[in-house]
C-alpha cells in the first residue's frame, strides 16, 4: 500500500492506494489543526503520523506535499512539490496526457499546462485570498448559506468589483442592502473567482481543463469556463483529493 498526504492550509487530505491497481483503499479529509493535534506527535526526527489512530492500513511508501511540506517534517515521508503532485494526480485520475490543470485550494490557485504528461508551464496566485476557497467560505458566511449551496449558483451574477477579499465582504453586504437575491449574489461571488483565474487560463490554455481542489466540488466555476471560454472542463472523481492521489502514485 502507498499513502499520499496533502498538507493543505485548510485541510489535510490522506489517501491509501493499492500499489498494483491504483485503487483507493482509504481516503479522508481532516481539518488541518485537528489532524496535527490528534493524529501526530513530535519526535526528534519530526512529526510522526499515528496511522493506527487514523484507522489506516500499514503502508510501504509515504509521500507528502502541500502547504505545510516545508515547515513540517513528517517522519518517513518523501516530500514532493505541490505542482508535481497535482499534475500526477490529474493524470492518474483522468488518463489524460495533454491538458491544463486548474486547482483552486483553500489559500491559493494554480494553473499548470501539461504536455505529454510533463509540466511545461505554470502560474500561481498565492498573494491574495480573493480567488480561493477561503474567500468563498467567507462570502457564504455573509450570505448565510452553506459553501456547497454557494458553489452551485451561476445564473445572473451580480457585478462585484472589489479585488480584495476583505473589501469584497463589504461590497457584498452593500449589494444585499440593495435587495439582490441570494442566488444572484452567490452567482456574483462565483463570477469574481472566475474573473481572477481567467487570465491565467488564457495564458496557459488547452482544449481541456482539468479542474481540481475543493472549489471544483461545486458547478459554478466549471459552467463559467464552459460558457464564456468554450473549453471542455473535466472534474475528476476526487477533485479535493487530487494532490494526495498524486503523492500516492509517485514513484
Amino acid at each position: 500500500m502507498r499513502c499520499g498526504i496533502d498538507l493543505g492550509s485548510r485541510s489535510v487530505k490522506v489517501v491509501v492506494m493499492a500499489a498494483d491497481t491504483q485503487q483507493l483503499a482509504a481516503a479522508t479529509v481532516y481539518e488541518t489543526a485537528t489532524f496535527y493535534r490528534e493524529y501526530g506527535h513530535r519526535t526528534d526526527r519530526g512529526l510522526a503520523v499515528d496511522f493506527a489512530a487514523l484507522g489506516l492500513p500499514a503502508v510501504a511508501q509515504l509521500t507528502a506535499t502541500g502547504y505545510g511540506r516545508n515547515t513540517i517534517n513528517i517522519v518517513g515521508a518523501t516530500v514532493i512539490p505541490e505542482l508535481k503532485a497535482h499534475m500526477l494526480g490529474a493524470i492518474a485520475q483522468t488518463g489524460l496526457t495533454d491538458f491544463t490543470l486548474l486547482d483552486l485550494g483553500g489559500q491559493d490557485s494554480k494553473v499548470i499546462k501539461v504536455r505529454n504528461s510533463r509540466m511545461v508551464d505554470f502560474q500561481t496566485n498565492d498573494k491574495c485570498a480573493a480567488s480561493t476557497g477561503r474567500y468563498l467560505e467567507n462570502m457564504a458566511t455573509v450570505l448565510g448559506i452553506g459553501l456547497a449551496e454557494l458553489a452551485d449558483y451561476s445564473e445572473q451574477p451580480v457585478e462585484l468589483s472589489a479585488t480584495c477579499a476583505i473589501f469584497g465582504e463589504s461590497e457584498l453586504i452593500g449589494r444585499i442592502v440593495e435587495g439582490f437575491s441570494v442566488a444572484e449574489l452567490a452567482a456574483g461571488v462565483n463570477y469574481t473567482i472566475y474573473k481572477r483565474i481567467k487570465p491565467m487560463l488564457n495564458a496557459l490554455k488547452s482544449d481541456i481543463i482539468v479542474f481540481t481542489g475543493g472549489v471544483a466540488l461545486g458547478g459554478a466555476i466549471q459552467q463559467f469556463i464552459t460558457r464564456e471560454m468554450g473549453l471542455e472542463v473535466v472534474v475528476p472523481a476526487h477533485p479535493q483529493l487530487n494532490g494526495a492521489i498524486g503523492c500516492a502514485v509517485y514513484k
